[in-house]
């Protein structure tokens, strides 16, 4: 089940939308909790099972590192028990996200043929490991008290508006939530506005770019240009794609009384790529900062190991997005730029007002285009065709056939990436509330009709971040 769904939309949705609201309060943790786990048994009717096997094990190893912390036993003390735990889920996320690409690879070191296993990803696996990560490490760090109510853990680990692609929300920013939130009609009506503001990004802009990317995989009739026109229309549906999912998550959360983490803050209007990583996807950046970064030793060290804590970093931080060469390829590809802005790049950027735009713009576009290839072979010969290397002719007639069917697209979605729309409609509110609060009415009126008429259509839905 997606959020961009007639089903999630106009069946699941009012269910638990009337549930929530007429239950007593103490009853609504265990309405959001069954809820989120009818949710994710839509889509993974068995991997329900390993997701409640992860929290009963995060529920009883939280616990444990709390006890052996204030007992200080030589053996069973708070560190190992973190060490044992982060081990478990460590291993459990390595087998099901790993295993072909260790398998294949091993096949290509050592010339033998080991049959893949192709298990089935489960949906979301990369975000909840995260978060009990983050619950477990800091309960060890006495950031917070283990939680001792099973269902208030279930439903921080489980809950359905960030369960399968975040944003990664920190134990300690709900903690309280848990067990004491209000649902005012205030969050509630931020939380529909951001709804639905997320699903019009979602369906009107990331699907129909979403078809675009599909369009040109398929053709026969490839040119330089078209390879530009498809890698702009990428980097715009991924950055729709995933914001309007987080937008929707955040909206969602909003409703229900929670206050998740903003994920994204108008990433494209960056001036360098090391402040690109502080406004996209906002929450996975934090999270590798706090448990892994930091830890290392973050930039209190030597030159050469802080360089190493950004590459290794940025190692994992493209293993996390997939299993596959091409993602390490491209973690390692802005790590390295990370590393040059941090040294001396950044100073001179600062001084180039038109350079430091259009710089990290252009970075940006060619690393999703290794991000989206199928592999490493394949992203380089998408490169080499993009700057004219191949065999490739600068225009096609199907380039400027669909350069006129989704150039208005693309345009919409390059202003859509900046804080415009936003600034104009702070303007006019302040200038004429009565009216800006009328307009935000209809329009949002207006996008719900429009999102509800393509998805009815049985347009293209897919959702990016699924398969991480």
């Amino acid at each position: 089940m997606v959020f961009s769904g007639i089903v999630f939309l106009y069946y699941f949705l009012p269910c638990v939308f009337l549930a929530y609201f007429v239950v007593p309060q103490k009853l609504k943790n265990i309405i959001l909790l069954l809820a989120s786990l009818f949710f994710y048994a839509w889509g993974e009717p068995v991997y329900v099972l390993l997701m409640l096997f992860s929290v009963l094990i995060c529920y009883y190893a939280g616990i444990m590192i709390e006890k052996a912390s204030e007992r200080q036993q030589r053996l069973f003390n708070s560190k190992n028990v973190l060490i044992c735990a982060i081990t478990l889920f460590t291993c459990i996320f390595i087998f099901f996200k790993y295993t072909d690409f260790i398998i294949a690879n091993i096949n290509a070191a050592v010339g033998r043929e080991f049959p893949l296993r192709h298990i089935v990803l489960p949906i979301g696996i990369s975000f909840y490991t995260f978060q009990i990560i983050s619950y477990l490490v800091d309960v060890y760090r006495r950031d917070v008290p283990a939680q001792r109510n099973f269902l208030s853990l279930a439903l921080y680990i489980c809950m359905f508006p960030q369960l399968i692609a975040g944003p990664i929300v920190r134990y300690s920013a709900v903690a309280t939530q848990l067990s004491d939130r209000k649902s005012t009609w205030e969050m509630v009506e931020t939380g529909i506005s951001r709804f639905i503001f997320g699903l019009s990004k979602k369906v009107l802009i990331a699907n129909e770019l979403g078809k675009l990317c599909d369009i040109f995989c398929e053709s026969k009739e490839l040119s330089v240009l078209y390879y530009w026109l498809y890698a702009v229309a990428f980097s715009c549906h991924i950055y729709f794609d995933f914001s309007g999912y987080s937008d929707m998550a955040i909206g969602l959360g909003r409703i229900f009384g929670f206050v998740f983490p903003e994920n994204f803050n108008y990433p494209y209007i960056s001036k360098s790529i090391t402040e690109f990583w502080r406004r996209w996807h906002m929450s996975l950046g934090t999270w590798f900062r706090d448990y892994l970064y930091i830890p290392l030793g973050g930039n209190r060290t030597s030159k050469i190991r802080w360089y190493r804590n950004i590459l290794l970093v940025w190692l994992l931080t493209g293993l996390w997005h997939g299993a596959s060469w091409n993602f390490v390829v491209w973690g390692l590809y802005f790590a390295v730029f990370l590393i040059l802005e941090k040294s001396w790049l950044l100073k001179k950027l600062n001084k180039l007002k038109i350079i430091n735009h259009l710089y990290p713009v252009l970075l940006l576009i060619i690393s999703f285009v290794i991000f989206n290839a199928e592999s490493l072979s394949a992203a380089i010969l998408d490169l080499q065709n993009m700057f004219g290397m191949g065999e490739l002719p600068f225009y096609s007639k199907e380039t400027g056939y669909q350069l006129r069917n989704y150039g208005f697209t693309i345009v919409i979605a390059m202003i859509g990436s900046t804080p415009l729309a936003a600034v104009m409609g702070k303007k006019l509110q302040n200038a004429a509330p009565k009216a800006s609060a009328v307009i935000k009415i209809l329009l949002l009126f207006l996008l719900m009709l429009l999102s509800t008429a393509y998805l009815v259509s049985g347009s293209f839905n897919p959702f990016l971040y699924f398969r991480f």
